[in-house]
C-alpha cells in the first residue's frame, strides 16, 4: 500500500502511522526525518537542503520532492510506504506524481478544530529530558514537574493557543484542498474527542480494510 496521511496538526497522524507501519511492514516517511537524514548523509539533494536550512530559509518544494524520490527508491519501499507531512498542498502532490511517487490511498484523520486545540494546548514538555505530558490525559504526579527527571514542564511554542490556531488556519487553506484533489482515493476516519489511541487505531484499520 502506498498511503498518504492527511489531517490537521495534532490529529494523531504520526501515532497512527507508527501503528500502520508495524501492521503493514512498510516504512513511514516523515518529511522532517528524511530532511535531517539526507543532510546527515550529505546526499546531493541533502546538501541542497542544508544550504537553505543553514540560512534559516524554508526548503523549496523541488528539493523536498527530490529527497522523497531518493527515499522511496530504497528497497524497503518496494512493497509500499506511508507518507507523513508531504504533500502539504496540490503543487507538491503534482510534483510527487511527476517524480513517479504514486499514491494508492489517502487516510484522512478528521478531528474537530476545538478538540485539536484542547489536545495541543494541554501538552507540557520537560525542559530537561523532553518527556511529554498532558494536563488532562497524562498529567504528571506533581503539577509542573517531570516524573522522570524532576525537570520543569513547559509549554512549547508550537503548543501555545495562538500558534495552534495559526497552524490550523494554514492546514485549512493549503492542505485541506488535497481532499478534493485526491477524490475517491480518500478514506476518511472521523475521530470523536473521547476516542483513545487504540480505538482510533481500530477505526483506521477498519477504514483501510486491514486486520
Amino acid at each position: 500500500m502506498k498511503l498518504v496521511l492527511l489531517g490537521a496538526p495534532g490529529a494523531g497522524k504520526g501515532t497512527q502511522g507508527e501503528m500502520l507501519t508495524a501492521k503493514l511492514g512498510i516504512p513511514i516517511i516523515s518529511t522532517g526525518n528524511i530532511l535531517r537524514e539526507a543532510v546527515r548523509n550529505a546526499t546531493p539533494v541533502g546538501l541542497k537542503a542544508k544550504d537553505f536550512m543553514d540560512k534559516g530559509l524554508l526548503v523549496p518544494d523541488d528539493v523536498i520532492i527530490g529527497i522523497m524520490a531518493e527515499r522511496t527508491a530504497r528497497d524497503d519501499c518496494a512493497n509500499g510506504y506511508i507518507l507523513d507531512g508531504v504533500p502539504r498542498n496540490a503543487a507538491q502532490a503534482e510534483m510527487l506524481e511527476a517524480n513517479g511517487i504514486t499514491v494508492d490511498k489517502v487516510l484522512l484523520i478528521d478531528v474537530a478544530d476545538d478538540v485539536i486545540e484542547r489536545r495541543m494546548t494541554g501538552r507540557r514538555t520537560c525542559s530537561k529530558c523532553s518527556a511529554v505530558y498532558h494536563i488532562i490525559s497524562k498529567p504528571p504526579r506533581v503539577e509542573g514537574i517531570c516524573d522522570l527527571c524532576g525537570g520543569e514542564l513547559v509549554v512549547r511554542a508550537d503548543d501555545k493557543p495562538e500558534t495552534v490556531r495559526d497552524r490550523l488556519a494554514v492546514y485549512h487553506s493549503q492542505t485541506e484542498p488535497l481532499i478534493e484533489y485526491y477524490g475517491d482515493k480518500v478514506v476518511k476516519v472521523s475521530v470523536p474527542e473521547t476516542s483513545s489511541v487504540a480505538e482510533t487505531g481500530e477505526l483506521v484499520c477498519k477504514a483501510l480494510g486491514i486486520d
